[in-house]
């Protein structure tokens, strides 16, 4: 089974930009908060993140 979770820029820190987790309505988190290195994630306000379960 594959997840794919969406994620929207929430703050920037020091090294860092924290995204949050942005669910369908009525779904709880499945990851919450998603914290990614200023150099990958450059300008970028979105976020998607695939989990497979196997």
């Amino acid at each position: 089974m594959t997840t794919t979770i969406k994620f929207e820029r929430e703050k920037e820190t020091k090294h860092t930009i924290r995204f949050k987790e942005t669910p369908e309505e009525g779904q709880p988190h499945v990851i919450g908060t998603l914290y990614v290195q200023k150099w990958y994630a450059g300008s970028t306000n979105k976020l998607e993140v695939m989990i497979k379960k196997g």
